[in-house]
């Protein structure tokens, strides 16, 4: 078959490993559980869902999310040495379609880090790809850094890869470094070029520091590659990778210049850029393509009355393609439990009844503090009460602060720890850093803060606010969050939920579990 002629195009999920790679994006196994699930049940054809060898947190998360898998092939990564892909095997050899994808620095500058020549890197090549076709039948080889690659060599390599057995060909843009008529005239002179060139799927993998990622995938697919390797929002190490959303819509919208076609539910793309954003703590931009909030939004006079007359002078999408509720219908006091089972419904979250009862008693005490609640407020609603569920070692009781100009700034808390109420007054350097120092005094730990985020969830001065706050002790990573009208309450509730997933976690994993303990540029 000659894949360069077909017009199906295999989407390539790496938002669970190099998605992670994000500076305090690492997500709790759990997490990486239910984003592999959402990826499965939206149609992504591969997950790569990790990389076994980096901890044991990564292999443990690549070993059940193939257990788990249904419809996707389930892939691991491995560097270009027998010890990582053994180690990948085992973890992805319960999927129903396990993949092994091992890669080696092919450019000057990353032969120079083994101290390779071109011919001992060419016989590693062999010798490894040769291992990873011997333990799995689906093998994946990338030439990291292919784009600043001599390009004789990289002919010569992707050739040795082939005969060794690879069926996919990935061609990694791993600084963002190429432009769309160069990534294009690449992946069409590989294809001519490489013997066996037409046997193989050719992939592209492209990152952003150019901001060129997702024109230099689709230019990449032009030339003849039919797998897109892609990350949701866009996250990724840097600048990030492309981004899931904008290609799928790109060749879904603009179809009649880009015939290829994915297996993608389009209509599940918000609920996963909302989860992936609440889980790594990065949120998506407002003008963010596809799934930023303004992405749909019409301020000025001309658009709005273009848009009553007819959607389609300026939307060249619906909302409801990507699975945006056409409206954003507000709720009110006097919204009943059936109403709001029906709009979280249409916001895609199915809640059982004991979970909704929860939410409902969150949604009504809301109600009553703010005039209007709107969408964005019942997902803040939802995400605080799955991240109450964790654990109750600690509970909020009651909290007041006193802040301004003249110091110090004072938290006087009450905790319950372990279902014993005790109090404290602590200072700190505003009213969030006396609120956290009372609860270290409360419950002394040895965590440290690496992120502490707030964001308003709709507009307004009564709109609530949802903190993000991730911390790490002994080499176990937990993030909390919250909502509140009240930012510091929202501050306390998010630092207390980390707390407790820390303490889940230290009863339940070893230490260092989620600490990475293999440089990503090493070859092995």
């Amino acid at each position: 078959m000659i894949f360069a002629f077909s017009d199906r195009v295999y989407i390539f999920d790496t938002t669970l490993r190099d998605g992670e790679q994000s500076p305090g994006a690492t997500m709790t196994h759990s997490e990486k559980l239910e984003l592999a699930e959402m990826l499965d049940d939206m149609g992504v054809d591969i997950i790569e869902a990790g990389f076994p060898i980096a901890s044991e947190g990564d292999f443990k998360a690549v070993s059940e999310i193939a257990k788990r898998s249904k419809n996707a092939m389930i892939c691991g990564l491995a560097r270009a040495n027998f010890k990582d892909i053994d180690r990948c095997a085992e973890a992805v050899r319960h999927a129903a379609q396990p993949r092994i994808h091992t890669f080696i620095g092919t450019s000057p500058l990353h032969r120079a880090i083994p101290n390779l020549t071109q011919d001992e890197m060419a016989e590693r090549i062999h010798e490894t790809v040769t291992h990873a076709r011997n333990l799995c039948d689906n093998v994946q080889w990338s030439p990291m850094d292919a784009t600043r690659t001599e390009y004789d060599y990289l002919c010569r390599t992707i050739e040795i890869a082939i005969k060794a057995g690879a069926s996919t060909i990935n061609i990694p843009d791993t600084v963002g470094y190429t432009a769309p008529r160069e990534s294009a005239e690449l992946i069409g002179r590989l294809i001519k070029d490489v013997p066996g060139a037409t046997e193989v799927i050719f992939a592209t993998h492209c990152h952003n520091d150019l901001g060129m990622a997702t024109a230099n995938s689709l230019a990449a697919v032009d030339a003849g590659a039919r797998q897109i390797e892609c990350t949701i929002n866009g996250l990724g190490e840097r600048a990030g990778n492309t981004a899931l959303e904008e290609v799928v819509m790109a060749m879904k919208v603009r179809n009649d210049i880009m015939p290829y076609r994915t297996q993608i539910d389009s209509t599940k793309i918000m609920a996963i850029s909302r989860r992936v954003a609440t889980v790594s703590g990065f949120a998506v931009q407002f003008n963010k393509a596809i799934v930023g909030k303004n992405a749909f939004a019409h301020e000025s006079g001309i658009h709005q009355d273009g848009m009553l007359k007819n959607a389609e002078t300026f939307e060249i999408m619906r909302p409801e393609d990507v699975g945006l509720s056409e409206t954003n219908l507000v709720m009110g006091k006097h919204s009943g439990r059936a109403a709001l089972r029906s709009k979280l419904k249409d916001l895609g979250i199915d809640l059982a009844d004991n979970q909704l009862n929860d939410v409902f008693v969150r949604f009504k005490d809301l109600a009553d503090r703010k005039k209007e609640v709107f969408d964005e407020d019942l997902l803040a609603l939802v995400r605080a009460d799955t991240a109450d569920e964790q654990s109750d070692h600690l509970n909020l009781k009651s909290l007041r602060v006193v802040c301004g100009t003249q110091g110090p700034q004072e938290a006087s808390l009450e905790l319950s720890i372990d279902g014993v109420v005790r109090s404290v007054t602590a200072t700190g350097d505003g009213p969030v850093d006396a609120t956290f120092n009372a609860v270290k005094e409360l419950y002394p730990h040895a965590a440290r803060l690496q992120l502490y985020q707030v964001n308003a969830v709709t507009e307004g001065t009564d709109a609530q606010a949802t903190v993000s706050v991730r911390m790490e002790e002994e080499g176990k990573i937990a993030t909390g969050q919250s909502a509140d009208t009240d930012t510091v309450v929202a501050s306390a509730k998010a630092y207390i939920n980390a707390l407790n997933r820390l303490i889940v976690r230290r009863e339940k994993s070893p230490p260092g579990e989620d600490l990475k303990s293999v440089s990503y540029k090493d070859a092995g």
